[in-house]
């Protein structure tokens, strides 16, 4: 199982007590109200800018140091701690035939790609193909393979990547742009991001993990361009170096957005905590005076810190490696009116047929959240922060909306505010000018038969909006009624006028919306039935195909499931064929991450990851007899249902790695999928095989990848 280190990264504000009874709050830290009328605001000169992050990051450090003061708890929260980080916490979560001939001919009739949510709108992946060639990123390297005919899949050529590489994005002009975080110390500049809790504490010594130090040291991302057209010879072209760590990346035609966030440089001076000594820590009063003494000579060094520290200059290198700085510009920061927990957020653009040395930026001194993108417009969110629980709040989404038509600039247009929380970037649509989203809304109410239970209790319930541009800002349009009291949202998605979400308590609830009338989005339909789907996918014009969990509804075992889902009546949806994927405990990344989910329409294929435990192990040699890794294809008929057409076993490539060798940028576990015409290829950070779909335990090809070391 991958663990996946880079979810949301930013800062992350710590709670600082509630004063319900308790005492009042340090002065400056109380609640802030919801803001309803939302809007970006740009800085009127760098002075403003400075002054505000400085703003930001005393408040940030004095909260974290006022918490560390003798009886904070008990004054402010009653002994008890814990914070609320962002969106409030929800006590009931749960966790066609083959042919027989070889394959010929200079490409295949049908392949997949990546499983993109919009159509035309490219999704970076550390897997790239356009049906004859896969590039793979695993370790620190590029792999380049010839890949049709499947018999003759070979590695044609590998290139080192700088720093640890993420993902990539290929174009019909044959660049291949690869998305990397490395450790730059940009103009400089000593001082790293913030640390563990998003900036909280500075980073602390350690041993580097991944390539440059990985996730742990990085800070800053490098693009760099590609030329493949001899897949034999890839060629660098262009280097950009830009502050901040890689969230996502969007292509349409030769438009590449990234998005970047990064935190706080905090001056390498500045402490969070105040040194030990027995005869301090035994005396409250002293202790209490040494943590005042050391917040003021914190701010003291945040406010001599100078604007080029707090927003490092990145650098661009071209082809004959010239290096050019690209500085800071005032002019590209927004902030937000409303609360968040504060760091940066990059839309960088780089408009790869017009190429220049520093691409278009567009920052907003905020935390980053989901991201959304449809051909013309980019939607950021980020969630209001209360800095304590208390009885009567409610989680609330900032959302802020970007112009995309505009080669190499994402474009301000407006922002707006929804009740509720998104579960990922599908419970977003643009459909017509109109964003759909799916939200659940979690309220805190007042718990009176427990006096001590200050915060109250969460209770759920979701719903759909629709939002439009309105006079500069996002307006709410239509809401649904709200619906599934108690639970949360695990999917969602929108097709056309249509709407699906997926609730989950113990039965998994499939709820279907009309939204033809943006202004009255209405449920017409729902299904009950046992676990709950994580991730739908659309087959035809009326059907889904679901990847979840079947868990019954008293409790037991779980298991992956794949079904199928007539939503031509949406308002008598039916489950008309289910499929259990290996034993209990089994899992699969494509659970968690839609581009693990292959859908191949050409064919009626679907392949996902699968790993699994046939038994306990109790040694190290036991473990690897009972261990399994495989890409798993079934078939979906509309008429027939699902039925298992075999898997590509991939664990003799887990064998050959001793298992002090794995990282968290290396496990070859199966990952990705690529089908084209009679041939599924299985991909790892092990290696690459392609076998045919009528005898897929007997591999055609292998290609393994050496192991990658930092």
């Amino acid at each position: 199982m991958r663990i996946s280190l880079f979810g949301t990264v930013g800062l992350t504000l710590l709670a600082v007590g509630c004063g319900d009874g308790g005492g009042k709050t340090p002065d400056g830290l109380e609640n802030e109200p919801v803001q309803q009328s939302l809007k970006l605001e740009t800085f009127n000169d760098c002075q403003a800018l400075e002054r505000y992050i400085e703003d930001s990051a005393t408040k940030q450090m004095r909260a974290s140091l006022e918490q560390q003061k003798p009886g904070y708890w008990e004054r402010y929260g009653r002994g008890r701690g814990g914070g609320v980080f962002g969106p409030m916490p929800a006590e009931n979560d749960a966790s066609a035939g083959s042919g027989n001939g070889a394959s010929g001919g200079s490409a295949p009739k049908d392949s997949t790609g990546t499983n993109n949510q919009v159509e035309g709108v490219h999704e970076s992946d550390f897997v790239q193909n356009d049906g004859t060639r896969i590039f793979v990123l695993s370790g620190n390297r590029l792999f380049a393979h010839r890949s049709w005919p499947a018999e003759q899949l070979t590695l044609a050529a590998t290139l080192e990547v700088e720093g640890w590489p993420r993902e990539m994005l290929l174009d019909e002009k044959n660049r291949l742009v690869i998305i990397s975080q490395v450790d730059q110390s940009l103009s400089g500049n000593p001082a790293k991001p913030g640390g563990m809790g998003g900036g909280m504490v500075p980073v602390m010594d350690m041993a580097c993990y991944g390539f440059g130090c990985g996730y742990f040291n990085a800070d800053s991302t490098k693009v760099t361009t590609v030329d493949v057209s001899d897949v034999a010879h890839p060629t660098v072209v262009d280097q950009v170096y830009l502050p901040g760590v890689f969230n996502q990346a969007r292509r349409v035609d030769s438009n590449v957005r990234l998005v970047l966030s990064d935190s706080f440089r905090w001056p390498e001076d500045v402490k969070f905590w105040v040194d030990y000594s027995e005869d301090l820590y035994k005396d409250d009063g002293k202790l209490t005076q040494a943590i005042d003494a050391l917040i003021k000579s914190n701010e003291k060094r945040i406010r001599a810190n100078t604007l080029d520290k707090w927003l490092p200059a990145g650098r661009h290198v071209d082809a004959q490696g010239v290096q050019t700085s690209l500085p800071t510009s005032c002019g590209d920061f927004y902030r937000s009116n409303a609360p968040s927990a504060l760091g940066f957020v990059t839309v960088a653009s780089l408009d790869l047929d017009a190429r220049t040395a520093a691409p278009g930026r567009t920052s907003l001194v905020a935390e980053p959240g989901t991201l959304y993108a449809s051909k013309e417009s980019l939607y950021l969110t980020h969630a209001h922060y209360w800095w304590w629980a208390e009885p009567g709040q409610k989680d609330f989404t900032y959302l802020h909306k970007f112009d995309l038509r505009q080669p190499g600039r994402a474009v301000y247009v407006g922002s707006g505010t929804v009740e509720g929380t998104p579960i990922n970037q599908f419970a977003l649509d643009e459909h017509e000018g109109v964003l759909r989203m799916a939200t659940t809304v979690t309220t805190r109410i007042p718990e009176p038969e427990h006096e001590d239970w200050w915060w109250g209790r969460t209770t759920t319930a979701s719903r759909v909006t629709t939002l439009g541009v309105k006079n500069g800002r996002l307006a709410e349009l239509g809401r649904s009624e709200d619906l599934a009291e108690g639970e949360r949202i695990f999917s969602a998605r929108f097709v056309g006028n249509r709407g699906y979400v997926v609730t989950f308590l113990q039965v998994d609830p499939l709820f279907t919306f009309d939204l033809s009338d943006p202004a009255h989005p209405r449920k017409v339909g729902e299904l009950k039935v046992p676990g709950f789907s994580t991730y739908m996918h659309p087959v035809g014009d009326h059907h889904l195909l679901t990847l979840g969990i079947h868990r019954e509804p008293t409790g037991g075992p779980s298991t992956v499931k794949l079904s199928l889902f007539d939503v031509g009546d949406l308002a008598n949806p039916k489950e008309v064929a289910t499929q259990l994927v290996g034993e209990a405990y089994g899992w699969s990344e494509a659970l968690y991450e839609h581009k693990a989910f292959n859908y191949f329409a050409a064919k009626g294929l679907v392949a996902i990851p699968f790993t699994d435990y046939s038994r306990y192990y109790t040694s190290y040699e036991d473990y690897w007899q009972n261990f399994r890794t495989e890409l798993r294809v079934f078939r979906v008929d509309l008429a027939a249902g699902i039925s298992p057409v075999g898997s590509v076993p991939m664990s003799d490539l887990f064998r050959t790695v001793s298992m002090p060798q794995w990282t968290y940028y290396w496990t070859p576990d199966v990952r990705r999928s690529v089908m084209a015409d009679d041939y599924v290829y299985a991909i790892s950070d092990g290696g690459l095989r392609v076998s045919r779909v009528d005898s897929l335990q007997t591999p055609l090809v292998t290609v393994p990848f050496p192991v990658s070391t930092p």
